[in-house]
């Protein structure tokens, strides 16, 4: 990957971090340039928060609850050197177009933060078919005012954040821990979801399926998705047929089976917590 620019950024970084020594020297290496990189950790008992300190970042630390107060506490409790912030992951790394682009945005203060598409990668190679690329994330955002809500196993932007979008990308590695723990995250992502939505309730928002904007329309499909039958096979044939997962290659293959694992993982938490809800 190319080097990102030698000047400093005008714009913070922060890491959730647990158990991270494996992929956080990538990340790391990759916000060369970035002046303040900061790691919430949640109690790593490896290496992760030396790693971190010999790279310059500064560690703080808080039981983990969720992804959206996580971050949330965060934005508010820690001074940034910088107003706008830039959420990453560990197994995530900043691209020099990325940093470019948000050296630009951040001069911006007419609105709260901004979407951001990964690349997402397995094995080495990306994979845009099979993950909806552009999948919109929030996380470019304005501290301490932005807010995020949770949802599912993840989080989401409040309803109110004003939020417009980058086009340029960071880098996700879906594989670095292998089959057998990208299975067992998913299993634990498919039990926050049924509980999200047993909780919230179960009713679609059909006005969202023929929104102009493609995310919203995005949410709704994946909420009506709920309602499938057979859904392992359905998402399998929509990822790696109708999405062009089969343009992936081998990678795209793989990756869409992992998808309909998922996809049972999600039928039966959702069966468990609605038994545990009568």
């Amino acid at each position: 990957m190319t080097d990102l620019p030698a000047n400093s950024a005008n714009f913070s970084a922060l890491i959730l971090t647990l158990n991270e020594e494996r992929d956080l020297p990538r990340c790391l290496a990759s916000l060369a340039g970035c002046d303040d990189i900061v790691l919430l950790d949640s109690g790593s008992t490896d290496q992760t928060k030396a790693l971190a300190r010999a790279a310059g970042a500064r560690v703080f630390e808080r039981v983990f609850d969720n992804f959206a107060t996580q971050r949330n506490h965060a934005q508010r409790t820690i001074t940034f050197r910088h107003r706008w912030v830039f959420h990453l992951d560990a197994d995530e790394q900043f691209t020099p177009e990325l940093f470019a682009a948000c050296q630009e945005a951040a001069g911006r203060s007419d609105v709260d933060g901004f979407f951001v598409a990964p690349k997402m990668l397995w094995t080495g190679r990306w994979i845009p078919h099979c993950t909806d690329f552009p999948a919109w994330q929030a996380r470019f955002v304005r501290a301490p005012e932005f807010e995020f809500i949770e949802v599912g196993h993840g989080q989401r932007e409040a309803p109110h954040m004003r939020i417009e979008r980058l086009h340029a990308s960071y880098l996700h590695d879906l594989s670095s821990g292998g089959d057998e723990e990208w299975l067992t995250r998913h299993r634990r992502y498919a039990r926050a979801e049924a509980e999200h939505l047993v909780a919230h309730g179960l009713a679609l928002p059909w006005g969202d399926l023929f929104h102009r904007d493609p995310l919203r329309r995005r949410r709704a499909l994946k909420r009506l998705s709920y309602f499938l039958p057979a859904r392992p096979a359905l998402r399998f044939i929509y990822q790696y047929v109708l999405r062009g997962g089969f343009l992936d290659g081998r990678p795209g293959l793989h990756y869409c089976r992992l998808l309909a694992r998922y996809e049972a993982f999600t039928v039966q938490e959702l069966a468990n917590v609605r038994a545990a809800n009568p």
